[in-house]
């Protein structure tokens, strides 16, 4: 393991010797949010487990900004605190950085290593961009696995509706509906892991692809999942982060934690074939209402994505998508400005199954079907921020939990379409045109 890691981590590793907790911070550029955060670790650390031995390592991609400076020189103003404890062990704090492809997987596999080599009981992983974490979520974080034998800890927060479409729409309702498990923040950025599950982690061989970029969260959980490890929930309250417009570029995101979604259900297979239905894992936490930040989205900017969609990737869709799905999404291209605009759950689920199917069929063009993909996706966000406009947290969740559970129900549909090898006469291969077109209609939008 020491082999692996880059000189300066691993001199960093051997000058601490042992830690039993590790807090891994992944960043880049993030010099105005990141000493919060590393301050909000240490009290965690100081406050909840005062008898153990912490270490903060940043993670870090190569930042021109301050952000390493932040982490080093962050201050605990204990005057503010009320610690239940003295700290009988001192918290350490390491920023380095990583090396690979660029991206949050790169930097959560250093910090594996480092939690492995430190021999770390647990490790906890948070966003450098956060504004909204406390002292308690290294608890919530970290003390289901400490104290209750959990491998596994997701995040469960209040969200405001437009903010993580991509979760909502799409990996939440399909991770559930393929594992059985009602995992709410499949890629919600803070985790705790266990030492088993980590050294699980370190043993894969995907550190070389997509999932280095935008996919580290849900291959985490998928395999957590899959692979029958214990897991749970903590509820941290509200995450108030650097949050972006659904509607502005998130392609590059989509299409790898979707990539990532569909390779993971090519291994897992034979797991996801057996389940049906889904059911709830352990909460921990209190949970109670938070104010959030708005989020504005440029609905026109979403509908017009869609129907140059329609108007361009056509024939690719048409390869993705089986004959009805396809008639029902061209049956929308006119996009009426007049008129509401409603892409339904069943036909929208449809979708996603279409393309995860497609994904596997037509493994050489997986990458140009990940791209068409993205103005369904603006389409149906799009038709979610119209129905839900007057829609408070409570009748938002119970819209997106009708999606889940029209997921669910179309598991034979999935199963069915699958296992079915022999795909459309036409082949992506014939149609070079329009499929260099995914890639230009991603660009403008």
């Amino acid at each position: 393991m020491a082999e692996s890691l880059p000189a300066d981590a691993r001199r960093a590793a051997e000058s601490i010797g042992k830690a039993d907790i590790v807090i891994g911070i992944p960043s880049y550029n993030n010099g105005k949010t990141i000493g919060r955060v590393v301050q909000a670790a240490n009290a965690g650390l100081n406050k909840y487990f005062p008898q153990l031995a912490g270490v903060v390592i940043n993670s870090d991609g190569g930042s021109t900004d301050n952000t390493r400076e932040e982490v080093l020189s962050a201050s605990l103003d204990e005057g503010h605190l009320m610690l239940l404890s003295t700290p009988l062990a001192p918290v350490h704090r390491l920023s380095v950085p990583y090396h690979g492809i660029p991206g949050k997987g790169s930097a959560f596999r250093l910090i594996f290593q480092m939690a492995a080599l430190l021999e770390a009981k647990a490790c906890a992983v948070v966003d450098s961009d956060l504004r909204s974490i406390t002292p308690e979520w290294v608890d919530l974080l970290l003390r289901p696995i400490l104290s209750a034998d959990f491998d596994f800890v997701a995040p469960y927060y209040h969200r405001h509706k437009y903010d993580g479409t991509i979760t909502n729409s799409i990996v939440y309702p399909l991770t559930r509906s393929l594992y059985g498990l009602r995992v709410r923040q499949p890629i919600g950025g803070e985790f705790g892991v266990s030492a088993r599950l980590i050294s699980r982690y370190l043993t894969k061989d995907d550190w070389e692809t997509d999932v280095a970029r935008y996919g580290i969260d849900i291959w985490m959980t998928t395999i957590a999942i899959a692979e029958g490890f214990r897991v749970c929930q903590s509820f941290l309250g509200a995450k108030l982060h650097d949050a972006k417009d659904p509607g502005s570029d998130l392609s590059a995101m989509l299409e790898q934690v979707v990539g990532s979604v569909f390779l993971l259900m090519s291994e897992y297979e034979s797991v996801w074939r057996e389940c049906s239905g889904s059911k709830p894992v352990p909460l921990f936490g209190f949970r109670y209402d938070v104010g959030l930040d708005p989020i504005a989205v440029d609905l026109e900017r979403m509908l017009n994505a869609f129907c140059r969609g329609c108007k361009n990737l056509g024939e690719l869709w048409a390869i993705a998508l089986q004959p009805d799905t396809y008639a029902r999404v061209q049956s929308l291209a006119t996009c009426p400005p007049s008129s509401p605009f409603h892409i339904e759950d069943d036909l929208w689920a449809r979708v996603v199954l279409d393309f995860a199917c497609a994904f596997k069929k037509h493994p050489r063009s997986s990458r140009q079907l990940l791209q068409s993909l993205t103005p369904l996706y603006l389409g149906r966000v799009a038709s979610f921020v119209q129905r839900t406009q007057n829609l408070g947290s409570v009748g938002v969740e119970e819209d997106i939990e009708r999606l889940c559970l029209t997921f669910e129900g179309l598991k034979p549909y999935l199963i069915n379409q699958w296992s079915n090898e022999n795909p459309p006469q036409t082949g992506i291969a014939q149609i070079p045109v329009r499929a260099e077109q995914s890639e230009k209609a991603n660009q403008e939008v």
